[in-house]
């Protein structure tokens, strides 16, 4: 398959990497000099600079995001809200297919995967919280003094919202953020990762275009240095953060330090178990891409595969030709289904892993390959699927954030869920199953803060997502992501005359 020219789709993004950082409803020049490469995941090529925030461009964004807060945003209405939350949906709805090359070119997202699951999946956020706007209510507690006082609860919002996002989707962790944010009164700066920078800065210019009020968006780009300063800042009253649990862990410690509430959404080793009596078919293919998608570079990534032993060797065979048949090339390609890695040093990472499972002796059903042709340069690696391994290994142990899946044979639904909940990770799991029974009473015995049953990798913006054990704390999406981005104050009147 032959790479696009990639650099005539790129032309029009440069302006992006030259628009320099968004504080207070405006573009402006960062105090620092220094400078991070954007890559082309497809090419290898770097062909632009963003500019690393220091902590001076870091305290003037959350001085704006303070400023706004305090002399108008907090004091908003719901339906100012609402409406600013639904211009700022239409103007992204309004570009969908912009972002989703944004997306393919800086993060290596096929372009069809981009817009109807990033690019879509921030509109339909912002929509769903702008409709929970007037719908965040208190409560009225009744009191043994009976009607000589009265007791109730608001909910507030933090303050200043440190939301630092992934590379691996965007758009899906802008929205899920930015989203309740914003509904419950907060202002942002967004720290988007230094590998996946550019949708957000389109995000930003959209911000500019839909006239949301000035400084409730702010977006400072930067790496870890960056992240540092801004989870440190003393204006900041919350932190949510999407990414690896070694950055996580120094967030959680820092906010700690500081007593700042923080939502964490990690990484994952999640399992899928299929059994015996499971639809093979669509247990096949949904195991393959619920492993595979973005190139198995996705936080909820089942890539632990357990089949009952009845069907294991007829299932792996089905699955190995299944991941042999999923086209893998240039995102901006139609028909592509698997886009290349983010960077280099995270082919070499994977590809560490596969070079350890092959010492310890381990079976390749089929072995990870780099693509050749017009793909050599790029950051692309076929699937690999690997058998005997022990279930210490690295590669059932870790999170490998790539194309490979370990496949194993259970005898039966104890052993199954023991090898399930034997991570430290606890972010999402697949049972395949036909049999109710089981599927209800396994889901409630596996140690996921989600479980998909008969499908995986679904996510509604409706639902909330977050993990156990390793895999973080606090939920993102859903109704629950409100209370992730409020606080609770107890008023009490006396009504007594005196």
């Amino acid at each position: 398959m032959a790479v696009i020219d990639h650099r005539e789709t790129r032309a029009p993004f440069l302006r992006l990497a030259q628009r320099r950082l968004f504080v207070g409803g405006a573009w402006v020049e960062p105090r620092s000099a220094d400078t991070l490469p954007v890559e082309d995941p497809s090419t290898g090529e770097r062909w632009a600079e963003l500019p690393a925030a220091n902590d001076a461009d870091v305290d003037a964004a959350v001085r704006a995001a303070r400023d706004a807060f305090e002399r108008y945003w907090q004091q908003s209405t719901p339906a100012q809200r609402r409406a600013a939350l639904l211009r700022l949906a239409e103007q992204v709805e309004s570009c969908l297919d912009e972002l989703a090359t944004i997306e393919a070119i800086d993060v290596g997202m096929v372009r069809t995967v981009a817009r109807n699951f990033g690019a879509k999946a921030l509109v339909r956020n912002l929509e769903y919280y702008a409709s929970w706007c007037d719908k965040i209510y208190g409560s009225l507690v009744p009191l043994p003094s009976g009607g000589n006082a009265l007791d109730y609860q608001r909910r507030e919002p933090y303050g200043v919202v440190a939301a630092i996002t992934a590379w691996n989707a965007p758009l899906v962790f802008l929205g899920s953020k930015v989203g309740p944010a914003l509904a419950t009164g907060n202002t942002v700066v967004i720290k988007p990762s230094e590998l996946g920078s550019l949708s957000t800065l389109r995000f930003a210019e959209l911000c500019q275009e839909a006239d949301l009020p000035p400084g409730i968006v702010n977006v400072v780009t930067g790496g870890p240095s960056t992240g540092q300063a801004l989870v440190s800042h003393p204006e900041v009253d919350k932190v949510s953060f999407t990414g690896g649990c070694a950055t996580g862990r120094r967030i959680a410690e820092t906010a700690g330090r500081l007593l700042k509430k923080s939502t964490l959404e990690l990484g994952g080793k999640s399992p899928q178990l299929v059994f015996a009596d499971a639809a093979i078919d669509r247990a096949v293919a949904g195991v393959g891409l619920g492993g595979l998608a973005l190139s198995g570079q996705a936080c909820a990534a089942g890539t632990r595969i357990y089949v009952e032993r009845p069907i294991y060797d007829e299932f792996v065979e089905r699955l190995l030709g299944f991941c042999r048949g999923l086209p893998i090339g240039d995102p901006l390609a139609p028909g592509t289904l698997l886009g290349p890695l983010i960077s280099a040093a995270q082919l070499e990472k994977v590809q560490r892993y596969i070079d350890a499972a092959e010492a310890q002796g381990s079976t390749f059903l089929c072995k990870g390959e780099r693509l050749g042709g017009d793909l050599a340069s790029g950051f692309f690696l076929s699937p690999t699927i690997v058998a005997g391994l022990s279930q210490d290994s690295p590669v059932v142990q870790e999170e490998i954030f790539g194309p490979v899946l370990a496949v194993f044979p259970f005898e039966n639904e104890e052993e199954a869920v023991t090898l399930a909940n034997g991570t430290r990770f606890g972010l999402a799991a697949g049972v395949w199953t036909n049999n109710l029974s089981r599927a209800h009473r396994v889901a409630h015995r596996l140690r996921a803060g989600i479980v998909w049953v008969n499908t995986y990798g679904n996510l509604p913006y409706t639902v909330p997502f977050g993990g156990y054990q390793d895999s973080g704390w606090g939920r993102e999406a859903g109704r629950e992501a409100l209370f992730e981005y409020t606080q609770v104050k107890n008023v009490y009147v006396d009504l007594s005359e005196r």
